[in-house]
């Protein structure tokens, strides 16, 4: 497939050849470290949890109501039993509950070992001392047994698992209060560009501010990572040399945006040829074709391209799958459903392109998606306003209105 907007004597590597190559490339990083349970949010569990109880721990009520043995009742005709007592949630009823008796429960309060059913306090009405059933109640219902959700031993979480809210409340309702996790990747990012002016401060004439940084540091806000921004070097072959070689000393992981094109300016891949080794460079993607990866001493390499939309397309969609590698994580393709295009789209044939999109859904659950606005990979308003990706496979040749397409909607996580 030729790509019209692109002059190439080979062959781009394909985006999902580039994960593959560089997924294995890289290892999980070695080490890991205990965390208490309240620090855990968001780091890779670096073994399997075990529940060292039942949960839950006692048989207990799902809802307030009337607890009673339905043995020795026909539930099909109304009946009467004697209200014994209460069982509360943290109290339980104390005694033992005989043949025509019943307690009042309360949610998560343990039920008497002779009870097998809970009926709603709606439909019941109490008379003195006696709790009136109606007939046709339904029994054993709304009884929530031990072990029903966990059993003591079972295992809670598996390893490679990035834990979220809900890990953290599992762990918590198991009485566990540490885990183990994989130590942070150890990341280097920094931007290049001679026309590259810090926020803060006027421009010159061809100056523009620096995006790029402020993107990749807040991509790369994750517990999983301890990222170090390294500012800004000028394109300076020595200068861009003495940073790299430097980082990679203490570093798992070096990122740069910028220079990694085929200008006489773009140093990137020239310094990496030089340094350590080049695995790819070029993907048949748009945006972010101009994109390389390798190795500098024991650290794996990114260089993404430098326009803004670019950096974020590339991090999302090569870079965060092989940091999610070395941290551990399991691999996860990424959510992708049909949406109905409400306008026509264009495009060139020859690169996978991910063209910035609205995603609606209408009364009746269909989907639809629009252009977000512009697609320029300098465009970051487009950006801004868009809540997915609209995926064009690379022999696309434009898409109708009123045509399927595939949407790759921005995640959210607990």
């Amino acid at each position: 497939m030729i790509d019209l907007c692109s002059l190439e004597n080979e062959p781009m590597l394909s985006v999902e050849a580039a994960r593959e190559r560089i997924a294995a490339a890289l290892e999980p990083v070695i080490g890991v470290e205990k965390t208490a349970l309240k620090y855990a949010l968001g780091r890779v569990l670096a073994e399997p949890v075990c529940s060292p109880l039942d949960i839950p721990h006692d048989r207990n009520a799902a809802v307030d109501g009337y607890a009673f043995s339905s043995r020795d009742i026909d539930t099909a005709q109304a009946f009467r039993l004697h209200l014994a007592g209460a069982s509360w949630a943290g109290k339980p009823f104390q005694g033992q509950l005989n043949a025509g008796e019943c307690i009042r429960i309360f949610t998560g309060a343990v039920l008497p070992r002779e009870a097998d059913s809970v009926v709603m306090q709606e439909f019941v009405t109490v008379d003195g001392d006696y709790t009136v059933f109606p007939a046709a109640v339904p029994a054993r219902r709304f009884v929530r047994e031990t072990g029903e959700d966990v059993k003591s031993g079972g295992i809670l979480c598996g390893a490679g698992k990035k834990l979220t809210a809900i890990e953290l409340g599992l762990f918590a309702s198991a009485g566990i209060y540490d885990v183990v996790v994989k130590r942070p990747v150890n990341i280097a990012f920094f931007s290049t560009g001679d026309e590259l002016t810090g926020i803060g401060k006027p421009l010159a004439p061809g100056k523009i501010h620096d995006s790029n940084r402020y993107i990749l540091g807040g991509l790369l806000t994750d517990p999983c990572y301890c990222a170090a921004d390294l500012g800004v070097i000028g394109d300076d072959m020595r200068q861009l040399e003495d940073a790299l070689s430097q980082a990679a000393l203490n570093h798992d992981v070096i990122i740069t945006t910028g220079g990694a094109s085929v200008g006489e300016a773009d140093f990137i891949t020239r310094i990496l040829e030089r340094l350590g080794e080049v695995h790819l460079w070029k993907i048949a993607m748009k945006p972010g074709k101009p994109f390389a990866f390798g190795k500098i001493g024991k650290a794996f390499f990114f260089g993404l391209p430098g326009n803004p939309v670019a950096v974020a397309v590339t991090f999302q969609q090569i870079v965060k799958p092989g940091l999610g590698r070395l941290t551990g994580l399991m691999p996860a393709s990424p959510l992708r459903i049909k949406a109905m295009l409400t306008a026509p789209l264009k495009k060139e044939p020859g690169r996978l392109e991910f063209q910035r999109g609205i995603l609606t859904q209408n009364a009746d659950g269909e989907f639809f998606v629009a252009s977000a606005g512009g697609q320029g990979s300098h465009m970051l308003g487009s950006m801004s306003a868009s809540n997915c990706y609209i995926i064009l496979p690379a022999d696309c040749c434009g898409v109708q209105a009123n045509e399927p397409v595939w949407v790759e909607p921005f995640q959210t996580s607990l």
